[in-house]
């Protein structure tokens, strides 16, 4: 067994950098969202990740993952978003165990009406601050950090509810399937 590799300064210094560095942009983002939108940065990004899934949908447990949630922390946020007329849930057709989080068109229409001050903010927060090639050390720097931690923060997108063919999200094949009405895809990035 080694021992603890303690820090150096400069890796002490950088660290708190960073902790205050997110500290301070996710502080902004969310102040901004709430402001402007009545709405946290969590909820925001519930609706980005369902606006950008195929038909708007994805299973709860998929959405979870997506914003790197717990399940009961996304199931309580969709409750909310449920309230405003957001977000629908519904049961998977072709496997009754899971639950699709499903985007509104009332939804749509609130993260349409919040990205312009959100991608503004998130401007002035970041990307203002930053010369060209940062930008590109950034996202190489995200890129490694999102490997460190096993790939959490990219997400694909497998069909929401499997067919009779496809396994389910536990590997098994999926009762009868019954047909689902799909949403068209989204007119663009938000």
């Amino acid at each position: 067994m080694t021992g603890t590799r303690w820090l150096s300064a400069q890796e002490q210094e950088t660290w708190r950098a960073f902790l205050g560095a997110c500290n301070a942009f996710f502080s902004a983002v969310d102040t901004q969202l709430q402001h402007d939108s009545g709405m946290p940065h969590a909820y925001y990004e519930i609706l980005v990740r369902l606006s950008e899934a195929p038909g708007r949908s994805l299973r709860m447990s998929q959405l979870a993952e997506a914003t790197s949630a717990s399940k009961s922390r996304a199931s309580h946020a969709v409750a909310r978003l449920e309230e405003r007329g957001w977000v629908r849930r519904t049961d998977c057709p072709t496997d009754r165990r899971g639950q699709v989080a499903e985007l509104t068109e009332e939804g749509f229409a609130a993260l349409a009406d919040a990205a312009r001050g959100h991608v503004e903010q998130v401007r002035q927060s970041l990307f203002d601050a930053l010369a060209p090639e940062q930008v590109i050390q950034l996202r190489a720097i995200s890129e490694a950090m999102i490997a460190a931690g096993g790939g959490r923060g990219k997400m694909a997108f497998p069909p929401v509810c499997p067919s009779e063919d496809e396994p389910d999200e536990a590997g098994e094949a999926a009762p009868a399937a019954k047909a689902r009405e799909t949403v068209p895809a989204p007119s663009g990035r938000l």
